[in-house]
């Protein structure tokens, strides 16, 4: 059904499985390695084989790499070791600041399953009471930007907390046992935090911000194999719309694939937007915001242009 609904979706499909066909008998690509988390469309995918119903028959293996959040999807990108892969607003900021090889394919505004949790029965009860706490989240994530901005709103500095760097696997157990009095994180995180762990949401990042997650690409595989790059983004969206309109079956995929149960995994696909598409000059002009806000508080060593590498199919 999904690679019917993706055959529908654009004229060109044929003209560039034609491209992908030859360009793999020229033994140009025999793989196309994808990078995902423990949520999204591309769980979702995965666990559909969507993009293996799409390439298998064009002679294209697809492997899949999970990682548990985006700054290290980031580096294997740089590397070459991944071609795509789903990630938050501010993974590529701090790869683009550190000179990585990535473009910007596709774009998808996040509306909801993101946000700051401290425990049920802490006095925290506003950003303002924030101060001098410890505050758990990746760094160089998404949920870095929500603690910048969410302090920023509330008119303190990053100096008015004390940052504790983790990673989601990390940070649950340390939110947990009162390592940390407040964490920031994303889903299934985040639903796990709400229901496993004794949290209370604080803020939710719509309440602070616009945000926005993105699929990136490593910059050499969207030069070399466009056509293909095209391809993926495209098989990607339909998952995306299949996945709007079927809820209740993402969460199912969602816990088949990732480990994580069906009842938290529903809370997280109940609340999530799976709509993919291009990065309009609206999403590009936040994620700028992002940008010149990390460079300004010193989180990045040099200013980026985000439009720089932001990629546009050449045959489009």
């Amino acid at each position: 059904m999904l690679r019917r609904n993706f055959l529908k979706l654009s004229a060109g499909t044929a003209l560039a499985a034609a491209f992908a066909s030859w360009a793999t008998a020229q033994g140009a690509v025999k793989e196309i390695r994808i990078g995902y988390q423990k949520t999204g469309v591309l769980v979702v995918a995965r666990q559909q084989a969507t993009l293996e119903q799409h390439f298998n028959p064009l002679g294209i293996a697809v492997k899949w790499v999970e990682f548990s959040s985006g700054p290290p999807m980031m580096e294997a990108m740089n590397v070459g070791s991944v071609d795509y892969g789903s990630v938050g607003d501010s993974p590529p900021v701090f790869a683009q600041a550190a000179g990585a090889a990535i473009v910007y394919a596709a774009g998808q505004p996040i509306t909801n399953g993101q946000g700051i949790l401290v425990p049920k029965d802490s006095p925290i009860r506003s950003i303002a009471d924030l101060k001098g706490k410890r505050i758990g989240f990746t760094k160089g994530s998404s949920a870095h930007n929500i603690v910048v901005q969410a302090l920023e709103k509330a008119g303190l500095t990053y100096a008015d907390i004390t940052p504790v760097y983790l990673t989601p696997p990390d940070a649950g157990p340390a939110f947990a046992n009162g390592s940390i009095e407040a964490w920031a994180i994303w889903d299934p995180y985040f639903a796990i935090g709400e229901t496993r762990q004794g949290g209370r949401i604080l803020i939710n990042s719509h309440e602070v911000t616009k945000t926005n997650s993105f699929y990136i690409a490593n910059r050499d595989f969207a030069v070399k194999h466009g056509a293909i790059l095209q391809q993926i983004v495209e098989v990607t969206a339909a998952s995306g719309q299949w996945a709007e309109r079927n809820r209740g079956e993402v969460a199912r995929s969602l816990a088949a694939i990732t480990g994580v149960p069906l009842d938290i995994q529903t809370v997280a696909a109940d609340r999530a937007n799976f709509v993919v598409g291009p990065v309009t000059d609206d999403i590009v002009t936040t994620q700028q915001g992002v940008a010149d806000r990390f460079y300004k508080l010193g989180l990045i060593p040099k200013p980026v242009v985000v439009r720089d590498i932001v990629w546009r199919n050449p045959a489009a």
